[in-house]
Formats: structure tokens, sequence, C-alpha cells
């Protein structure tokens, strides 16, 4: 009967410190020290590829001039509505709502209003859009122009142990690893910090890249640290989820297990202290 209380109590035990067991990894940038400078040395502005979509905006002090650049709908501003007459003479309404896009085709050309086919592949939102100036001013249509080119269908996902999975929009030239992951709402408490995936397709293969959120020194070194459209980043569960993930989530490594082995001893204990006293009495 001491065996069976001793056994017992140590399972008891066993179940009580695997629960209270203080995760180690679970705040980001542990190595981090006070006043510390972290730069990244890889800065990645996001090129532009062929597929992605782009709105290109061009203003000059010319309506008519205007209009000849531009798509049949663009805005000088958000929400405003202005209506301007093309060279041939027709009438537009333009509105923020009606914005019309270029996809770069399989050489990274588009095929743009009076300047025909212009390659953008390879050049970022402020080359583009002063390449496209140069070509306007040289088309000696006009003297100056303002040229404003923004992304449209450029994305990443995020998968895994995040609040929000799901595929989100580009929105700027530096997206940083933390930028992406703040829009899918941060890992969960069972999201892998030290271990998450980014799958980033280049030309005809796709490279991967590990990112350990908890040493700054390695994520702010990775040339993963920004993140580039077409981007995937998975995000592994750590034990705890996985074990969680079984039939009934009762495994010997899970406090469950314990918990319901130290139930089992004592109604064991019970049951044969209830035998022994009946015994005794006959």
């Amino acid at each position: 009967m001491k065996a069976l209380n001793n056994l017992t109590m140590a399972v008891l035990a066993a179940a009580l410190l695997w629960s209270c067991a203080t995760p180690t990894n679970i705040a980001y940038f542990q190595d981090m020290e006070e006043s510390q400078v972290l730069q990244n040395q890889k800065v990645t502005p996001i090129r532009l590829k062929p597929m992605d979509q782009v709105s290109i905006i061009v203003n000059t002090r010319v309506p008519e001039v205007t209009a000849m650049f531009n798509m049949p709908y663009y805005t000088n501003r958000i929400g405003e509505t202005q209506s301007l007459t093309s060279a041939s003479g027709t009438n537009y309404s333009l509105s923020a709502s009606n914005i019309s896009g270029y996809t770069l085709d399989a050489d990274g050309n588009i095929d743009f209003p009076v300047l025909g086919k212009i390659n953008l592949a390879g050049k970022t939102r402020e080359e583009a859009a002063n390449y496209i100036k140069e070509l306007i001013v040289a088309s000696k249509q006009t003297k100056e122009a303002v040229v404003t080119v923004e992304f449209m269908n450029l994305g990443f996902s995020v998968l895994g142990e995040v609040t929000r999975p799901g595929r989100y929009k580009i929105d700027r030239d530096r997206f940083t690893i933390f930028d992406a992951l703040g829009l899918a709402g941060d890992l969960t408490i069972n999201g892998q910090r030290e271990n998450v995936t980014l799958v980033r397709h280049n030309g005809q293969a796709d490279e991967v890249f590990k990112l350990n959120l908890l040493d700054a020194g390695q994520l702010y070194s990775s040339p993963a640290f920004y993140v580039q459209q077409g981007d995937m980043i998975y995000v592994l569960p750590n034990e705890k989820r996985v074990r969680e993930s079984t039939v009934n989530g009762n495994t010997v490594r899970s406090s469950s297990f314990w918990i319901s082995l130290a139930s089992l001893t004592t109604s064991v204990i019970v049951l044969m202290s209830n035998l022994s006293s009946h015994s005794s009495s006959k």
C-alpha cells in the first residue's frame, strides 16, 4: 500500500511539473541587447516581374495630353471625379474606383498609350515611374509630366499557426516579414517562432528560407527578411499543438495523460484500500 501511495505522489508531481514548465521560445528577439543596432544589409525593394499588375497614372498641365497617356479611367486624387476629352474627342468621366491596370507580359512588357511597348521587368515603382516620364518627355508631347506607379495584384500567402491565414497584398516597396505576419494577426501561441519557413519562386525554381524570430541577428541578415510578391510563409506548429492534433490529445508527453494516469492510480489505491478493510473486518 505504501508503494502505491508513493507511486501516486510521483505521478502527480510529474504531471504538475509538466504542466507548469515555463516556455522559453515565445518572446521575439531574445538575443537583442539595449541600444543594439540592427540593419539588414540586403535591402530588397519590390521589383516588377512578369504577370505583375500595376496602375500607371500620368498627369500634365494640359488635360488633352494627360488623357492621351492614360487608360480610359484615372484619378488625380482619391475620391475625385474628373471629366476629360481625349485627343480623339471622346469624353471620359474619371473616378478612383475605375482605375485600370497594366499586366506585364511574359517578357515584362506593357502596351502603353502613345509610347507602345515598354519593358518594366526588374524595375522598382520609382524606377518605372521615372522611366515612363523620360519616354513621355522624349515623345515631345509635353515638356513635363508626373507619373505615379502603384502595385495592384502583388501579394503573398501566410499559412500555418497564425491568427488569420490567407493571402495579403503588398502595398509598399519595402515589406518585411513582420509586416507580413502582422497582417496575418501574428503567430498563435502554438506557432514555432524559431522555425518559420518562407518559400520564394525564383525563375524556374523555388528557394526555401528558414527564419528564426527569436534570433534578431539571423533574422535581419536573411535575404527573406524583406518579403517579395508571390512568397509563401508557413509557420510550423509546436510540439504541444502536434500532440493536441491526435485523436484525444492524450500521449505520453501530454500533461493530460499524466493527470489521467494519476487519477487511475488513485482510484486503484482507494479500491484496494476498501478491499483490504473489508477483508480485515472479517
